[in-house]
């Protein structure tokens, strides 16, 4: 009878047991159909979940968006799980794939939750079929299909005008809320993805969430200084940071043969030298190398080698770019250009009336540009009406880590603190300022990210913080590239 007795306990006890392959169907995840087509995806775990297309309770519709997220399970013992919200506005969450050995390392012990946000990736488009996969360009554009999708957006019809940042912010609090697997929470987000992080606290807090991790912090909102439509006066201020350096090394000025503002300014404003650059645009072009810290120590070796009718180091320059992002094309990263059409003409442009002229006579005198701001020009035709949601902080937060370089060409350092102390009273907030480093810092500055978001799980510790770049050369000692 005992014996009877016991193997009915043990069976029940069977019975009720939880393995990760239950859990992880219980939540809505099953093997991913392209698991084995890249390394980086290897047994990861993919969902479809619908969500409403507008959370206004005014307006609800009948239309659903589906929302995808993929997990990489944790290795070994199971301790919670991290969202990894992507940048943009428009990329995907394929981005962070590439990462994934360095996100583990980081984040040991956790499930790593990837969405993509609506309108990206394998999630609802904003243009269904000018971006579907069948279409001639795939999920990118091809040919008639730019007028036909832009068409729709200026339309302003309730399916592209639905995917607002406050939309977005809901689902992301929903997906947390229906994949959650126990064990801590915390969401990571980067660049654009700030900026949704911090609207979801606004709009859709999730019920549990142990802390917040914002790499490369965005300005406040409906600021003027640091918005889109300055993107170029951004870039210019840390270009010339970089010139400055330049200026203050012996070797590196002796390279040039002067002030490396002057011998810049004697290269963009030539003609015949500024037709050595891709597009003809040397200002576009040197604003792209502040993005990586291995080009951008190249700028003074391009300046020289190009004045003197050599143009290996722009080359190299060139090369090491395309090196930083050939990682993100092989597992399929990819951006949505309406969405980053609409999002930033609806929330990030503080000057809507801005014409291309406006934007060619501010260039006039940088040295470097983006090319956002031409981007922008024209936009207002399909901008949704920013919501009360605009510009407001968020009450209450979870302990927060802050992630920023002090040489940021895309969300400057000053506008990474301004934003910060509009919301440091919700909660502690650390602030980790890393020296010599440029935007995405787990990509750009591993190390300093690693470190502090391995430390940060542990146990969040608030104040100020730095840490120092640990990889890209030196100015000084750039002109060696053969």
């Amino acid at each position: 009878m005992r014996f009877i007795l016991l193997a009915a306990v043990a069976a029940s006890l069977l019975g009720c047991a939880t393995t990760p392959r239950t859990m992880n169907a219980e939540r809505g995840f099953t093997p991913c159909a392209d698991a084995g087509s890249h390394p980086a995806l290897a047994g990861s775990l993919c969902a479809l979940t619908p969500a409403p297309l507008t959370y206004d309770a005014a307006d609800p519709g009948k239309d659903q968006a589906e929302l995808f997220v993929r997990q990489f399970p944790a290795e070994g013992r199971r301790l919670g799980q991290v969202w990894l919200v992507a940048g943009g506005p428009g990329e995907s969450g394929a981005g962070f794939y590439a990462l994934i050995d360095r996100l583990r390392s980081a984040f040991p012990g956790y499930d790593l939750l990837v969405p993509d946000h609506r309108g990206t990736g394998a999630s609802s488009r904003v243009c269904p079929e000018d971006e579907s996969e069948a279409s001639a360009g795939g999920r990118e554009l091809a040919g008639a299909e730019w007028g036909t999708c832009f068409g729709l957006l200026e339309s302003r019809a309730a399916w592209p005008q639905a995917f607002t940042i406050t939309n977005a912010a809901h689902d992301l609090s929903r997906l947390i809320a229906r994949h959650d697997g126990g064990g801590k929470t915390f969401l990571y987000g980067v660049s654009y993805g700030t900026q949704l992080v911090l609207r979801t606290m606004v709009v859709a807090p999730p019920a549990r969430l142990d802390g917040i991790i914002l790499d490369s912090l965005v300005p406040p909102e409906g600021d003027g200084q640091w918005d889109l439509s300055h993107r170029s006066q951004v870039v210019d201020a840390v270009g010339r940071q970089m010139l400055a350096r330049c200026d203050a090394d012996t070797a590196c000025r002796a390279r040039l043969g002067g002030s490396a503002e002057a011998m810049m300014r004697a290269v963009v404003n030539d003609p015949a030298l500024a037709a050595q650059f891709p597009g003809e645009q040397p200002k576009l072009f040197f604003g792209s190398l502040l993005d990586s810290p291995d080009a951008r120590a190249l700028i003074p070796a391009v300046i020289a080698g190009v004045r003197a009718g050599d143009t290996v180091p722009l080359q190299a320059a060139q090369a090491r770019l395309e090196a930083q992002m050939a990682p993100f094309a092989a597992v399929g990263a990819s951006s949505s250009i309406p969405l980053v059409a609409v999002i930033s003409a609806s929330e990030n442009n503080a000057r809507p009336a801005l014409t291309r002229a406006d934007i060619a006579a501010e260039a006039a005198d940088l040295l470097f540009t983006s090319s956002l701001p031409t981007q922008l020009a024209g936009g207002a035709g399909f901008a949704y009406p920013r919501d009360a949601a605009f510009g407001t902080s968020p009450s209450r937060l979870p302990p927060v880590l802050i992630l920023q370089g002090d040489l940021d060409p895309k969300t400057p350092l000053a506008g990474a603190r301004a934003h910060a102390d509009r919301f440091r009273a919700a909660g502690p907030v650390r602030f980790v300022t890393v020296e010599d480093a440029p935007h995405f810092i787990l990509l750009t500055a591993p190390d300093c990210a690693v470190r502090e978001m391995q430390a940060f799980t542990r146990g969040a510790r608030a104040g100020e913080g730095a840490c120092r770049a640990e990889q890209g050369a030196d100015l000084g000692s750039a002109g060696s590239i053969r």
